[in-house]
């Protein structure tokens, strides 16, 4: 397929770095498309003013003009919309054209996203971004899976992107994987989060991050909790919104979602505590947090 055009439904922080790496890695043009263009102050409006200049890039001015004469769409779109974001582009999508689903939803929702785009004979690919989309960017490793999988591999690799692979030919196995891999990489920072939040109170996360460097040797343990805190400050509401699909995902495979149903609790409570991200220290972090919250 010749690539002239790439659509791109979201403008966060996936949707932003994209968009930058298309422009500076590839010759097609990019046209973007996100609801809250016109709320003034939203993230997607500050990202997109970051994106400016560029006589490639052009704004959209609604779903179904996006995906007008681009060949290939991405969707990257917080997860509780991206089954609305594959709505909103069906009146207008063509025959033949590849919709990417970049976002971190069940094999469920997956394959209704799948059942939307087949329905107008567009060309599902499902996608799981296996890493955080930063620092490597469009460098990220990406599974894909579906019957459009493979053929999908060198049109991406033609983009920028460098660290794709097919997980299989059948739906749902890519976003299984990422699903039941963020039931251990977001339920540990929730668990890190709870577990020195209340040892902070004690006086000793020293003691416990000590016991935690003997029992999983490697990284810097303090340094390590620091950054998985940090995580969940920054992204709390959109991983919160991703655990709660990954609840349906552990819920569809006909096991109790316990663990990743608390995660979602413990995330969304995360977030309204950036302003400890200006602290230095894991101490001073726990102190900033506790200090704003019941945790005290």
């Amino acid at each position: 397929m010749n690539i002239e055009c790439v659509g791109i439904i979201g403008l966060g922080e996936v949707g932003r770095i994209l968009s930058e790496d298309l422009l500076a890695q590839s010759p097609v043009s990019v046209r973007v498309w996100d609801h809250e263009f016109g709320t003034a102050g939203s993230k997607a409006a500050k990202n997109l003013k970051t994106l400016a200049g560029d006589e490639r890039l052009s704004v959209a001015e609604s779903a179904e003009e996006m995906s007008l004469g681009c060949q290939l769409l991405l969707s990257a779109v917080t997860a509780d919309q991206a089954v609305n974001a594959a709505q909103s582009i069906l009146p207008s999508l063509q025959r033949d054209t590849v919709f990417i689903d970049l976002n971190s939803v069940s094999p469920g929702a997956k394959q209704e996203i799948s059942d939307l785009v087949e329905s107008v004979k567009g060309r599902f690919v499902e996608a799981a971004v296996m890493s955080p989309i930063m620092p490597l960017r469009s460098g990220s490793p990406i599974l894909l899976s579906g019957p459009n999988a493979g053929e999908t591999v060198s049109m991406l690799e033609f983009l920028g992107f460098h660290a794709v692979s097919v997980a299989s030919d059948e739906p749902g196995v890519a976003s299984a994987t990422k699903m039941c891999r963020s039931v251990i990489v977001k339920g540990m920072e929730a668990l890190v989060s709870e577990s020195l939040l209340a040892a902070r109170h004690y006086g000793v996360e020293e003691s416990v991050l000590g016991s935690l460097s003997n029992l999983f040797p490697g990284p810097d343990w303090p340094q390590h909790a620091q950054y998985l805190i940090s995580r969940t400050l920054l992204h709390g509401e959109r991983r919160a919104a991703e655990m709660r699909e990954v609840v349906n995902t552990v819920r569809e495979a006909g096991c109790d979602p316990l663990m990743s149903a608390a995660t979602v609790e413990r995330q969304a409570w995360a977030a309204q505590f950036q302003a400890a991200l200006d602290e230095e220290s894991l101490g001073e972090m726990l102190d900033a947090i506790r200090a704003a919250s019941v945790c005290k």
